[in-house]
């Protein structure tokens, strides 16, 4: 079998996951606008979903690494996803959509952590680059925000619910045909999860990442908000995301050429340092085309933040802890970030408007490129930490 032909499966999974995740990530707080609720309110149903992979993404992590299977922990959790998606998107009212949401993110925020982490797994054992394969997740996300946005502009954003279903099904079939890693025969105790915990240079990067991290999520919740508020409809955020995740998956399918030259901080500092300008450039523009033509950054902002972050955390945690480290660092990227950015975010833009939240991205990205670079530098110093 090539080494193309052995990563087909996992590239179609990756895909048709991301397609289906463009819908929850890019149209959702449309459609909760055109139910009604205020930034606010789609604060804490937006913020939900971090709050409840806090809890989901370490249990999967950790159930991964003990029984030895990332394939069947995915098809659990996209069946679970499937299933409470039908009846999130049935609901009018905040506190059963707050209730059912919990559920419904539960089981959809470990799917991208563990399909990463068995790709990176993969890359490793075929000595391929991860971003080749990883870069499949883009393009799927990239095709169906443009298609999606196109679709929900012409028959109105109510009917959401339909494209989520289709790609979820194709994503539940994919998981089946997924190749599984095994890291080790060593049976995983929770005792060892304390080796992992006492990583002083693991715990202060999952700190460091929480001040960029928390900018990226927050943009993610609020961007197509932003764009309507300066006079932008669906089909242009379709179009801002399109290009966005586009320029992502470019990244990831060079990153054979350019990622190994220097250590993984220097792209993470040089990240941070992008995230930063990239915030303070939205918080200036009246004009949502703008928003459109600086979308190209974000691949040069989450897709090296991303691919570097990860690869540093693959690198300093034992392989019997892999799924669990990598699901911990999610839990920081896309979780505890997810819950504050889309809180904050959500009272921010409702009472400040869209500029002064941005404004205050920039800031807190400022914050994590300092932290970054200092963290770069004792390491320098101290080589053995």
């Amino acid at each position: 079998m090539t080494k193309s032909g052995s990563t087909t499966s996992l590239k179609t999974f990756l895909f048709s996951f991301h397609a289906t995740n463009t819908i929850i990530i890019s149209f959702l707080p449309l459609y909760l606008r055109y139910k009604g609720f205020s930034g606010t309110e789609i604060g804490w149903v937006l913020a939900i979903g971090p709050f409840a992979s806090i809890f989901s993404q370490p249990l999967w992590g950790y159930l991964s690494d003990k029984y030895k299977t990332v394939k069947t922990m995915i098809i659990i959790c996209m069946t679970g996803f499937l299933l409470t998606g039908i009846f999130f998107f049935q609901l009018n009212a905040i506190i059963p959509i707050l209730l059912v949401g919990s559920i419904f993110y539960f089981f959809s925020y470990p799917v991208s952590a563990l399909g990463d982490s068995l790709g990176q797994r993969r890359a490793d054992e075929l000595n391929i680059s991860f971003g080749s394969i990883r870069m499949w997740g883009s393009i799927g996300f990239a095709v169906s925000s443009l298609a999606i946005g196109e679709v929900l502009n012409q028959v109105g954003i109510q009917y959401i619910m339909w494209p989520y279903l289709a790609f979820g099904v194709i994503t539940l079939l994919a998981a089946f045909k997924l190749t599984d890693v095994q890291a080790t025969d060593t049976p995983l105790q929770l005792s060892d999860l304390k080796h992992l915990l006492q990583s002083k240079p693991y715990l202060l990067f999952l700190l460091f990442t929480l001040f960029i991290a928390t900018t990226h999520r927050a943009n993610d919740s609020f961007i197509g908000l932003y764009i309507t508020q300066l006079g932008g409809s669906e089909r242009l955020v379709g179009i801002a995301w399109f290009i966005g995740v586009i320029s992502e998956a470019i990244i990831f399918a060079l990153a054979v050429f350019w990622f190994r030259k220097y250590p993984s901080l220097i792209f993470i500092i040089a990240a941070s340092t992008l995230y930063t300008l990239r915030w303070f450039i939205y918080a200036s523009v009246h004009d949502p085309v703008y928003i459109l033509f600086f979308q190209v950054l974000h691949g040069l902002t989450f897709g090296v933040f991303y691919l570097a972050a990860f690869h540093y955390v693959t690198r300093i945690i034992p392989k019997d802890l892999q799924s669990t480290g990598h699901l911990l660092f999610y839990s920081v990227m896309f979780g505890f970030s997810g819950i504050i950015g889309s809180l904050i975010g959500g009272r921010v833009i409702d009472i400040l408007g869209g500029h002064f939240l941005y404004f205050a991205l920039g800031s807190s990205a400022l914050i994590g490129t300092i932290c970054f670079i200092t963290f770069y530098f004792f390491q320098m110093r101290n080589p053995k930490t």
